[in-house]
């Protein structure tokens, strides 16, 4: 018997968060970016949630990007650790509840630990493994999957896997490569060989494959390699302007400016091409809000089925 099909299954994640959460903030921008936020203004967390789930999202990342227990003690908020944590899955999960669009799933989220795009960095393997399984024991009851995103090297995408698997969900690797077409971490190491560490490592199995905020250009030297390694792909660009790098540790995020040549459009024909390649997890990063989501979204309902 015929019968109509879709093409294929696609995922679509949510925008860049943080940013989107400072954009409408009220306070100044500190280094803890957008927990401090969350702190402040805790139903403007959940309020930015529930506008990706309107635009379309299928997935929504829980907002404990800045969160880390190393991340507060700096700040002299270390007690608040384990209290902002469960308040970001709750926040998400109220979102869910309030915006009710069936089958929409919540992404953990574990981090750099050191500092975004600075991998040198990050503490040794046999410790920071530990920090993450902590962090995903915590988000673990509000969320469906848990996303380790921003990886700079090797050795902190294994510390991340390997901690993410503390929640018994699914655990999609994201990691941010240089921007040049090299398809290499910021760390130098080859995407190619960080793929193999993580999918040759029975201590972390991971689930799906994918590169986050990095520049839409890098990120397209990077596909192929995604695709040429049998475990299912995506990939969620930022808008920055400027190099990622720029973004010293202790300093705050507003030393990034944002293109002005990626609106929904132009954002969503990039999103096309990685489809194209094979991508089935695709969304954005620092910089991508509700809008282009939302034109990805009405993109991929509008693709044509297919008869079997």
């Amino acid at each position: 018997m015929w019968q109509r099909v879709a093409v294929q299954t696609t995922t679509l994640l949510d925008g860049g968060l943080g940013q989107e959460v400072l954009r409408h903030a009220k306070g100044d921008v500190t280094p803890l970016w957008s927990t401090q936020v969350m702190i402040d203004e805790p139903e403007l967390v959940r309020r930015v949630h529930g506008d990706f789930i309107e635009a379309g999202a299928d997935v929504i990342t829980v907002n404990t990007y800045s969160t880390t227990r190393v991340r507060l003690e700096q700040a002299g908020l270390g007690h608040e650790y384990e209290r902002l944590q469960r308040l970001a899955g709750e926040l998400a999960v109220e979102a869910r509840e309030q915006h009710g669009r069936a089958g929409v799933r919540i992404a953990g989220c574990l981090s750099p630990y050191g500092w975004s795009y600075r991998p040198e960095l990050a503490l040794p393997y046999d410790e920071l493994w530990p920090l993450y399984a902590e962090d995903t024991e915590l988000q673990a009851p509000f969320v469906d999957v848990m996303l380790c995103e921003t990886m700079g090297s090797i050795d902190e995408s294994r510390a991340a896997a390997r901690g993410a698997a503390h929640a018994g969900a699914p655990v999609w690797m994201a990691w941010t490569i240089r921007d040049d077409d090299t398809a290499c971490l910021r760390s130098g190491e080859p995407l190619a060989d960080a793929i193999r560490a993580v999918a040759d490592d029975p201590a972390a199995p991971v689930d799906a494959i994918l590169v986050n905020c990095s520049q839409p250009e890098a990120i397209d030297a990077a596909i192929p390699v995604l695709a040429g390694a049998g475990i299912p792909f995506g990939a969620y660009a930022n808008g920055f302007r400027n190099s990622v790098e720029d973004y010293a540790p202790g300093s705050v995020v507003t030393v990034l400016t944002s293109r002005d040549d990626l609106d929904p459009a132009a954002y969503a024909d990039i999103v096309d091409g990685w489809l194209a390649a094979g991508a089935t997890i695709v969304g954005g990063c620092c910089e991508i809000g509700p809008e282009h989501i939302a034109e990805i979204r009405r993109r991929l309902d509008a693709r044509p089925l297919s008869v079997s």
